[in-house]
């Protein structure tokens, strides 16, 4: 169970693509296959830079994928019931600051990677009217077990493109999480408070762990 949460959170680099491809935005499980494919090819070709610095990952992060992720939609369901009691100005700088600390923990998780691969979930048919679909992952490791995970991906009603916002693995919601974890902070200390912990949060230096 240690185990889950940097599953989840590596897990998440998934819906990464590099600014000279191009992707299918308009169906969630081509979407998923193209950017995992062209994600795990970047990682890896990028491995000696990283090693000598790690905070290369940050770039790579903002680069490729954050694009595909919905990091309002997903700060709003984590500030929750909070979200009414907030003004714009609170809102903006709250999603900004969630933006960034989502960056520093992709980044830091993505230390891990090796030689991971990936297996994504075929294309299905996606009943009309339907906004929100899950993706099933299948993360292949030598070393241990495959791991399962479901990618939450929304469709914007407006562009009819697709993004993710939330990952389940093993039963845990990556924001239903943090909706746990900060929830009692945002009611006690409010939304300002909180959103100056994410900057610190956020501003922590990307470290290698010696692997054991």
């Amino acid at each position: 169970m240690k185990f889950i949460p940097t599953i989840m959170l590596c897990s998440l680099m998934v819906p990464t693509l590099a600014q000279a491809a191009v992707i299918n935005k308009t169906n969630p499980y081509v979407m998923m296959e193209q950017v995992a494919e062209q994600t795990f090819s970047t990682l890896k070709a990028q491995q000696s830079t990283i090693q000598r610095n790690p905070q290369q990952l940050r770039a790579i992060v903002k680069q490729e994928l954050l694009p595909y992720i919905n990091a309002r939609y997903a700060a709003y369901k984590v500030l929750g019931p909070q979200l009414k009691k907030t003004t714009k100005a609170q809102r903006d700088a709250f999603v900004t600051a969630f933006t960034e600390y989502l960056v520093s923990s992709y980044a830091q998780v993505l230390t891990q990677y090796t030689d991971q691969k990936i297996k994504v979930e075929g294309v299905k048919p996606i009943p009309t009217g339907r906004s929100i679909v899950s993706v099933r992952v299948d993360i292949l490791d030598n070393k241990r077990p495959a791991i399962r995970l479901d990618f939450k991906l929304r469709k914007n009603n407006k562009t009819q493109q697709w993004q993710g916002f939330d990952m389940v693995a093993e039963g845990i919601s990556l924001i239903s999480t943090k909706q746990s974890e900060w929830s009692g902070l945002l009611r006690t200390e409010g939304v300002d408070a909180v959103t100056q912990r994410l900057k610190v949060l956020a501003n922590k230096p990307i470290v290698i762990e010696k692997k054991r």
